[in-house]
């Protein structure tokens, strides 16, 4: 079979199971496994695939009948215009989650200070560490995760991304592994409630980790955590950046009310219109 061919009939498969994007699921299967771009496979339609290319390329379409994410399937996924290795020890990085990247950025990206201490709590693929380490070339990073596995996997990326040398990874639960005090602390903690969880499609549910995705009854139990053990962490003036989920940002505003140790709460919506991240500053005393 040819390209051309192969594509469409796989994407009928995976619209008669009624996969969100048939096509360009089938587009990036496709191309990862030939080693070629999305753009090249319409460059050259009648190229006919050896025995173990379609061999290889079906098994992986079984894989996506299945449910299993794309991203899984092809141990790839994009975040902040880098390629990340993932598999399932680790939350498949969104785009959303950008926005967490920006507004670090927005804060950091033209600081005048000599040194940055940025701390990345529950690092998992380390996406978000290693884009702000590429971002602000004099800052020092940390990344912590409770997972092993993920801290291995964080630790690949960056060493793919030439960042390893900057980014002290460690084992052990939200603060546990930290030492000192930072300027920024980040975290895209766990944040769906119990119930809402058990409604998840079966491709995040039967396949992503649900200690990455799980946040309690509430959703909001890693947030209590981050706002209350964060303080003890933060250098007077420093910030907490954390990602918040749909429905959340009047409890988590509520929180931060409640603690004294920060000035306000500061929340960015995403280009969908949600409320998707939000920023506190340590006072410079306890107040």
């Amino acid at each position: 079979m040819n390209i051309h061919d192969i594509l469409n009939r796989a994407t009928r498969e995976f619209a008669d199971r009624k996969l969100v994007s048939p096509r360009l699921d089938a587009e990036v299967l496709l191309a990862r496994c030939l080693g070629a771009d999305r753009v090249e496979l319409y460059k050259y339609p009648a190229k006919v695939l050896t025995a173990q290319e379609l061999d290889g390329f079906q098994r992986w379409v079984e894989r996506r009948l299945r449910g299993e994410p794309v991203a899984y399937i092809t141990g790839r996924k994009e975040f902040w215009s880098l390629d990340f290795e993932v598999n399932h020890d680790v939350l498949i990085p969104r785009p959303d989650t950008e926005i967490l990247v920006e507004e670090v950025l927005k804060v950091y990206g033209n600081s005048d200070k000599e040194e940055i201490r940025i701390l990345d709590v529950g690092t998992g693929s380390g996406a978000i560490i290693i884009a702000l380490a590429l971002e602000l070339k004099d800052a020092s990073c940390w990344a912590c995760d409770i997972s092993a596995k993920a801290v291995e996997v964080a630790r690949r990326n960056a060493e793919t991304h030439g960042v390893a040398h900057r980014i002290s990874f460690s084992v052990g639960d939200l603060f546990t592994p930290a030492t000192g005090r930072f300027d920024c602390i980040v975290s895209n903690p766990p944040y769906i409630d119990d119930r809402l969880y058990e409604t998840l499609s079966r491709e995040v549910k039967d396949f992503e980790p649900r200690t990455a995705l799980s946040g309690g009854p509430d959703g909001m139990q890693f947030h209590r955590r981050l706002i209350r053990e964060g303080k003890h962490h933060l250098k007077e003036g420093g910030r907490l950046f954390m990602e918040i989920g749909p429905g959340q940002k009047e409890k988590i505003a509520d929180l931060f009310r409640k603690e004294p140790a920060y000035e306000g709460a500061w929340f960015r919506k995403d280009y969908g219109g949600i409320d998707r991240c939000v920023t506190a500053w340590r006072r410079l005393t306890d107040g």
